[in-house]
């Protein structure tokens, strides 16, 4: 439990709340949405040793290796989907033998011979095992025994998500953007469906995004149901304008620009990504996606290029890779709070060659308290694979607070439901208690501190219990009597991390 005197101090010592001075007029409509501490979006005022804290994933090990003679050591723009209870891979199956550092070989490695692009399919029923089914759908050196789904254009980039519109047919469920070369004569972007993810056919036989991106790269797209329209992020150069001290030799860096379509077909015009006042780093590929528990935040996942490095000495080109992460609540603004690597390229010598760690678009659930991403490693050498990065369900940013204890109060929000669940973990020592106030500030009866619950523990969904109600009687719901009315939740912390809440 807290100690009396810190108990006690936070009690007595907490500043008053002006709602006049705080510069948010409406209160947050949280309604009963999983809200994550990606951001500060809930957050008014953070005071002791509390703060936003950046987590790490754990390894879960190679869950697939590109060794077929169709695949190649350049497979690349790795899309997992999950729906129709598996979980889906996409990616490029390609081989430049020339491109790996002769020192990394290992006696006997081989490499697969050039041949031409072409589209990939794996599948999972756990996200961990996948196999590579023998579809029998496209010839490759006079066989069909592979996991090809496509080989005409679009096998560059063929960028795949699940349609959750509403609205989809059946037979366009899932759906791809996807591109080729740029020196293709059809040149940039045309319209993909298939009704199972496996068998694939143009929405129509033109393009669907034609203006020049100035690069054939893009990795997120996805059908956004608050905003009722389809997004797609891809990859574009920003001038010299916006290059940083670091980069001053080049005349360009590769950066995110964003299109939206109200029915997949017809686009807008191209616009940049805002930053803020975020680094202004490389990002090769992005991974953006909504949170599938939150999908009204978008995560993303970009390759952070840094093209003048190279820890290997007869490389044919310089560059490292690794993945940083950024959020965004509109998906035009974008808050790169952390600029330091979320996923780094590690021990291995090959995750510090050309263009490796590039993390696939999606998250998904691999089990009842993880998620995971997948990497890809050891590109450009015979042991290229995907590697299964692990996180605790929402599990990317914790509001964390040391030892020494901390509190934080956040904005005025209205909510809907009976209970506040939490995903939180504390110490052995450590604790959560929760405060609820009113709009000003002032607790309100039956949910002061002393009268809340101390929560403590490890739980992915823990539901706060407060046994009494204003008047003094037992009550099972008292959350009942303020949903839909301005509150601000007081969190009192030590040695604790809370990954997210929610009412419902």
């Amino acid at each position: 439990m807290i100690g009396a005197c810190l108990l006690a101090a936070l009690l007595f010592t907490i500043p008053a709340l002006n709602a006049a001075s705080h510069h948010q007029t409406q209160p947050l409509e949280i309604g009963d949405r999983l809200e994550l501490m990606v951001d500060d979006y809930l957050i008014d005022s953070m005071t002791g040793d509390v703060r936003l804290e950046l987590q790490t994933s754990t390894s879960g090990g190679r869950v697939l290796h590109f060794d077929k003679p169709w695949e190649g050591t350049t497979c690349f723009y790795v899309s997992v989907v999950h729906g129709d209870g598996l979980y889906r891979m996409y990616y490029r199956g390609h081989s430049l033998p020339s491109s790996a550092a002769p020192s990394l070989l290992e006696p006997g490695e081989t490499m697969v011979p050039e041949h031409p692009e072409v589209t990939c399919y794996a599948e999972s029923r756990d996200g961990r095992t996948w196999t590579k089914p023998a579809l029998g759908l496209v010839e490759f050196e006079g066989s069909k025994q592979n996991n090809i789904i496509w080989d005409r254009f679009g096998n560059h980039n063929f960028m795949v998500f699940l349609d959750t519109n509403p609205k989809t047919p059946p037979e366009e469920r899932y759906k791809a953007l996807a591109s080729g070369q740029p020196n293709h004569p059809l040149k940039r972007m045309v319209g993909m469906v298939s009704p199972d993810g496996v068998h694939w056919k143009p929405i129509r036989e033109k393009a669907i995004l034609t203006q020049p991106p100035t690069d054939w790269g893009g990795d997120g797209i996805f059908w956004d149901g608050f905003r009722n329209e389809y997004v797609a992020y891809l990859r574009v150069w920003f001038p010299p304008r916006h290059v940083g001290l670091d980069e001053r030799r080049l005349p360009t860096i590769r950066a995110i620009a964003r299109a939206t379509s109200p029915d997949f077909l017809n686009w807008s015009k191209l616009e940049d990504i805002e930053l803020g006042e975020g680094p202004r780093d490389q990002f090769y590929t992005n991974g953006i996606t909504p949170y599938y528990r939150a999908p009204h935040i978008f995560l993303g996942f970009p390759k952070r290029f840094v093209p003048w490095r190279t820890r290997i000495a007869d490389a044919p080109e310089n560059g490292v890779s690794e993945t940083v992460f950024m959020t965004s609540r509109d998906g035009l603004n974008w808050d790169r709070k952390f600029p330091q690597a979320f996923i780094r390229p590690g021990r291995e010598k090959r995750n510090w060659y050309n263009r490796a760690n590039m993390t696939a678009t999606g998250v998904v659930s691999t089990g009842a308290d993880e998620i995971s991403l997948y990497v890809l490693r050891h590109y450009k050498f015979p042991s290229i694979h995907m590697e299964r990065m692990v996180l605790r369900t929402d599990g990317f940013v914790s509001l964390n607070a040391g030892y020494g204890g901390g509190e934080v109060v956040t904005k005025p929000l209205t909510f809907k439901g009976n209970n506040l669940v939490l995903n939180f973990a504390t110490s052995a020592a450590g604790s959560i208690h929760i405060e609820i106030l009113d709009e000003a500030g002032r607790p309100l009866p039956g949910f002061a501190l002393e009268e809340s619950p101390l929560v403590w523990g490890d739980e992915i969904e823990h539901k706060v219990v407060w046994r009494r109600s204003h008047a003094g009687a037992t009550s099972k719901e008292p959350l009942k009597r303020i949903a839909g009315k301005p509150v601000r939740l007081r969190l009192v912390m030590k040695d604790a991390d809370l990954f997210s809440l929610r009412f419902r």
